[in-house]
């Protein structure tokens, strides 16, 4: 089929090629008349720019609106990055505020063991808690004295407040508290005021049960309850806790030191009572055995002590 001669492609390409030719002849002069170098020139290029450039504002607005939108985005980056660096900081200022917090809660408990008062004539070794037992069968902590501190089986430990335990075990540099709490304590207490005698016997639980209380008519809850001393495991008048009635109706024992927080312990220096040799010492007004020594003829013979008195008869 022949092609129309008249149609508008025949039109437009002569138009475009000569809109082309023009802008390009446009674009020489103008790069022509900023190279050349005279005055007259010079003045005709400040009108010029002074009669062009204003009436251009509105094409310089998309320019100026892209440009806002970069240093924008620059800014929110700016911002980005800033928030990420104050949710580092906060983090680290998290950890430094947990890290405060236990050591207020160190010294607090420091300072309770020494503001608690005990019986002078008790020395005692600070030790912190190293480890505990970590088995709901068996309830003990590890200390960081041992043997090379003087630490020996069978001494009581304290926290800032009450009894916790007594040593069970005891190495070169470390040594095993058993707690009240475990099912292997056996402890003599006393209740006051009544005085009432128990044994305060562990069971894996937070509050020990009482047993073997001589009249439990007479103990109440809230009583105080301290060790007795019998039987010489631990020292008399160690505050352990105060009796309190369990949800099975037992008589139980809250105790004063905080299980829940054991950093520091207190051992106590334990001194072996004097013993005795000489039963007969014990009894009153026995007079001295005399000693008998052996004669020249072997015989036994008592020794004199005593000088003749110059009481004796005359004559």
């Amino acid at each position: 089929m022949a092609r129309d001669k008249n149609t508008s492609d025949n039109y437009v390409r002569p138009i475009q090629r000569l809109l082309v030719g023009l802008l390009v002849l446009v674009f020489l002069a103008v790069f022509v008349l900023w190279r050349i170098d005279s005055p007259r020139v010079e003045r005709m290029r400040s009108h010029l720019v002074d009669t062009v450039v204003p009436s251009f504002e509105w094409a310089l607005v998309p320019v100026t609106k892209f440009v806002g939108m970069v240093e924008g985005f620059q800014s929110y980056q700016r911002i980005y990055d800033q928030n990420q660096e104050l949710r580092r900081e906060l983090r680290q200022m998290t950890a430094w505020k947990e890290a405060a917090l236990q050591l207020e809660q160190k010294n607090a408990k420091l300072l309770d063991l020494n503001q608690v008062r005990i019986d002078p004539k008790y020395t005692y070794v600070t030790g912190v808690v190293m480890a505990d037992s970590g088995s709901p069968f068996r309830q003990s902590v590890i200390l960081n004295v041992g043997a090379r501190d003087g630490i020996m089986d069978g001494w009581a430990t304290m926290d800032g407040v009450g009894l916790v335990g007594r040593i069970s075990g005891v190495g070169d540099n470390t040594a095993r508290v058993i707690l009240l709490t475990d099912s292997n304590s056996r402890l003599p207490v006393t209740v006051q005021p009544s005085g009432q005698r128990a044994i305060l016997s562990g069971d894996n639980s937070g509050r020990p049960p009482l047993e073997f209380i001589e009249s439990p008519e007479l103990v109440r809850p809230g009583d105080r309850v301290i060790s007795s001393g019998d039987g010489g495991v631990f020292p008399p008048g160690l505050l352990i806790g105060q009796v309190a009635l369990g949800p099975d109706r037992r008589l139980r024992v809250a105790l004063s030191a905080d299980y829940e927080r054991l950093d520091y312990l207190r051992v106590l220096r334990t001194h072996e009572g004097e013993k005795i040799i000489d039963p007969g010492a014990l009894i009153a007004g026995q007079q001295p055995i005399t000693p008998f020594v052996e004669g020249p003829d072997g015989t036994a013979e008592e020794q004199t002590t005593a000088t003749q008195g110059a009481g004796g008869t005359d004559g």
